[in-house]
């Protein structure tokens, strides 16, 4: 019970790597609260906690637009009274590709642009500007942004998303030299390739398969794994972290 009594905001907990660190979460004592876009699947997450005997709670909400932001915040010190994780999980990727065009800077179109932008790095900005006052005057908290590993090196044909993830690798340092005398830890994971809906159509091209398999560990990752990386993060185990950008990738950044 790592997270005992805790309440831990999760975005994008709807599906993958949100999903699977929501559940974890909970089942370490934690009152979760999902922030999904996808009604559907958000409602589905929250039952599933619920029936395993926890606490959890769906709010619909575009981290991309500030009244829907102040909107979770303002529901859940309605709820708990406070809020002492942030886990910026939310993003678009590959799996968005019919809406948005993931291509290299000249063939990226502005409006495709701005949107991947905002919902990647300013739903990130967004949900830390109208928590980060409510932790200093708890006099704590815990902020963890995922990034990506596009987020450190050059990885081709997403530019948009890699301008994004490099932002909130920035924003995390930032963030961390800002507010830990308010005693708040912020911290990024930055994923490898990890099989979850947002990369699952193109796992299905065998050479792609192979590129993201290509790390010393050989194969990709689980959701799960990000989701125990979350749990370390969140939890007193990491209480001497703050300002850590964590690969999570099987090596592959060290090839």
């Amino acid at each position: 019970m790592k997270l005992k009594d805790r309440v831990a905001i999760i975005t994008g907990a709807g599906s993958g790597q949100g999903k699977a660190s929501a559940k974890l979460f909970a089942n370490e004592g934690a009152k979760v609260v999902i922030v999904e876009w996808n009604e559907e699947n958000g409602k589905s997450v929250e039952q599933e906690i619920i029936q395993d005997g926890h606490e959890a709670l769906f709010i619909k909400t575009d981290i991309s637009k500030e009244e829907d932001v102040i909107n979770v915040v303002q529901q859940v010190m309605d709820t708990y009274g406070k809020i002492d994780i942030l886990f910026n999980n939310a993003s678009v990727g590959f799996s968005a590709r019919s809406k948005y065009k993931m291509a290299q800077v000249q063939d990226t179109p502005l409006e495709d642009w701005n949107s991947i932008i905002g919902i990647n790095l300013n739903g990130a900005y967004l949900m830390c500007k109208h928590i980060l006052p409510i932790m200093i005057k708890q006099k704590g908290g815990n902020i963890i942004n995922n990034s990506s590993m596009n987020g450190l090196i050059g990885v081709t044909g997403a530019d948009a998303y890699t301008a994004a993830k490099g932002g909130v690798v920035a924003l995390t340092r930032v963030m961390a030299v800002d507010n830990g005398k308010h005693n708040i830890r912020v911290n990024c994971i930055c994923p490898g390739a990890i099989d979850t809906p947002m990369i699952a159509e193109v796992l299905e091209d065998a050479t792609v398969a192979k590129n993201f398999a290509a790390g010393p560990l050989g194969r990709v990752g689980k959701p799960e794994e990000i989701a125990t990386a979350a749990l370390f993060l969140a939890s007193d185990d990491s209480s001497y972290i703050t300002g850590l950008i964590m690969p999570v990738d099987g090596g592959w950044s060290a090839v």
